[in-house]
């Protein structure tokens, strides 16, 4: 059975309501579609900080690899998506994309420092729900998604160590930060949604 690594249950406010992993374990193809959506746009957002911080060595080689580990995801979601006949298309960002998003301060050293805070909270809730949902799918699919947390758990702490070490901030105002943020994150995933996606709330 798949466990959620502890540093990750430690860091989010909250685990994931029953009630999403009950709609997620009648909504397979659904799921697959927005996971595949997710690893592309994971992509994406690690590109996007060699393409606004290349000056930092240490950050951009680390989102480098992780782009393509992001991609390598992708592929794989497709392949068990036309396995299972699941047509791939482009989904609109979702409420809790978009809400933390809008949360990301305009000046720097803050954007560098929420963006990262952001990355590590996705990754973390990304890692928690692959862990909780597991058991309730098809075998194929639960193996699939147990082999994702080792690198979900990896890429979580990259974020968060990156915002520790590359924002130039002391240390009492990055914890301060991730509290607000991670307060947001937990209203986002207990907050009734209309909307079903891998990182939705609580299905309304």
């Amino acid at each position: 059975m798949a466990v959620v690594p502890e540093a990750i249950e430690e860091f989010l406010n909250c685990p994931t309501p029953d009630a999403w992993l009950k709609e997620a374990a009648s909504r397979v193809p659904e799921l697959l579609l927005d996971h595949a959506n997710c690893e592309l746009k994971a992509a994406s957002t690690a590109l996007g900080f060699l393409y606004r911080y290349p000056d930092r060595s240490g950050l951009a080689q680390r989102m480098s690899r992780l782009a393509r580990e992001e991609l390598r995801h992708f592929e794989q979601v497709r392949k068990l998506m036309t396995e299972q006949g699941v047509e791939f298309s482009r989904l609109s960002a979702s409420r809790y994309a978009g809400a933390l998003r809008e949360a990301v301060r305009d000046e720097e050293p803050y954007k560098l420092l929420d963006l990262l805070l952001i990355g590590a909270l996705i990754e973390a809730r990304s890692c928690e729900r692959f862990a909780r949902i597991a058991p309730d799918l098809p075998e194929k699919l639960s193996r699939f998604y147990v082999g994702l947390l080792a690198s979900e758990a990896r890429h979580f702490q990259h974020y968060l160590a990156f915002a520790r070490q590359e924002c130039g901030l002391p240390a009492s105002e990055i914890d301060a930060r991730l509290d607000e943020l991670c307060a947001l994150e937990a209203d986002l995933i207990n907050a009734p949604d209309e909307q079903f996606r891998f990182h939705s709330g609580t299905p309304a």
